[in-house]
């Protein structure tokens, strides 16, 4: 097996250039490792009609823009009228600490909302945002002054997209790395320090999923579900070192969730007729495992993985996707929820703890034998709730299009 790459402080990197990652903290997109996991233990799982004990909430504009919590900072990305707004609280009373804000004249053509999608990246000195038209914005995480600024759509001359900018950018080792999916740089690496471009790659055209990190022997590798498909790719060089499509056949279709890291091998997942493609990493990129539309097809949300065992959503989110846990080697799937519908995931003390678009709070047992349900109750009410979860010190954080609420989970 080989071992993973967390994109934490470790004495070869600046912590500076890193998320500020303790073992309670949730920086970026999916937490610490970008994989949905949290390391949590002790939590209330189970609970009423009523939910967990709520602590606090705080009304906020519309997006999907999850929020990412370090320390005594949490950072929430919205759109308040014609403005993309960033904000800093405190993560135990959302306290205000400060707020930045920008104009913005984006307005989805399809009508499915002009807030950010894009979650933030917090490290020790920098939080990175990056809006719903293409705007990149690097903030001293100290005071929320800009550091450097560039729209990224202008730049690289982007094609318009279905929903616009939905990717949330990778930092690693003093580079922001996006899926910016312009003409011959369809990966760019910003410097982290200045905003300019340290090296493109691929004519990719951008996609709604995340990259992730890992290790190859002795390589680092960015791995990024562009809209053509997979890419493994050095992150000081831009080297492409393994280029695979995967995507649907006919043009209105996306790729969306996340690639996932689990030991020696990469999953990634579709839909529209493309489904779950598991591969094995290698010394000279990555060799198929096994590939099917009938185990594990992802329309946006991100799987989880625990003991050999995937949770994770199967279906397009109009048809009221299936709920599932599929065993990763054998593709056998073990339990099947039908109709659950699309939700937001995190792995934490032996639970999957979802969020769906309607805004309920559920709480599965993350066991392979039978779907065995914890604990239900409505807590959000303006939906759609699409926006990633966030869990940091026994307290778990959910949004929807007008509120941003912190719960109690520790016991």
């Amino acid at each position: 097996m080989l071992p993973r790459f967390l994109t934490v402080g470790v004495a070869a990197i600046l912590v500076s250039a890193v998320p500020l990652c303790f073992a309670a903290d949730w920086p970026q997109f999916l937490g610490p490792q970008r994989d949905g996991v949290s390391n949590a233990t002790g939590l209330r799982l189970a609970w009423g009609a009523d939910g967990p004990p709520r602590l606090w909430d705080k009304d906020i504009g519309e997006g999907f823009s999850g929020p990412v919590i370090s320390g005594d900072r949490l950072i929430i990305f919205h759109r308040a009228d014609n403005k993309e707004v960033v904000e800093c609280l405190r993560p135990d009373s959302g306290k205000p600490v400060w707020k930045f804000a920008y104009d913005t004249d984006y307005e989805d053509q399809l009508g499915k909302g002009n807030g950010p999608r894009s979650t933030p990246v917090l490290t020790r000195r920098h939080v990175i945002t990056l809006g719903a038209g293409g705007w990149l914005h690097c903030l001293d995480a100290e005071n929320g002054s800009k550091l450097w600024s560039r729209n990224i759509n202008t730049d690289y001359r982007v094609p318009p997209s279905y929903f616009g900018v939905g990717t949330s950018p990778l930092v690693e080792d003093g580079r922001v790395l996006v899926n910016v999916g312009g003409k011959d740089a369809g990966i760019v690496a910003f410097d982290l320090l200045t905003g300019k471009e340290k090296w493109k790659a691929t004519a990719d055209g951008a996609s709604y999923s995340s990259p992730v990190t890992t290790v190859a022997g002795k390589s680092r590798l960015a791995v990024f579900f562009t809209r053509q498909g997979v890419v493994l790719i050095d992150p000081a060089t831009g080297a492409v070192r393994y280029q695979t499509r995967w995507r649907a056949r006919y043009d209105a279709s996306v790729n969306a969730a996340t690639p996932l890291v689990i030991g020696d091998k990469l999953f990634f997942s579709t839909s529209y007729e493309t489904g779950a493609l598991l591969l094995r990493m290698s010394k000279d990129g990555a060799e198929k495992v096994w590939q099917s539309d009938e185990v594990m097809s992802n329309h946006y949300n991100t799987c989880v993985y625990k003991d050999g065992n995937l949770y994770g959503f199967d279906g397009r989110q109009e048809r009221g996707p299936d709920l599932r846990c599929v065993d990763l080697k054998s593709q056998k799937i073990r339990w099947n929820r039908e109709r659950f519908g699309c939700g937001s995931t995190i792995l934490a003390d032996g639970h999957v703890i979802i969020l769906t678009e309607k805004g309920e709070l559920v709480s599965v047992a993350a066991i392979p034998e039978e779907y065995r349900e914890k604990g239900r109750a409505r807590v959000l009410a303006d939906g759609p709730c699409r926006a990633q979860i966030a869990l940091a010190n026994g307290r778990l954080y959910a949004r929807d299009q007008k509120k941003l609420v912190c719960w109690k989970l520790r016991k």
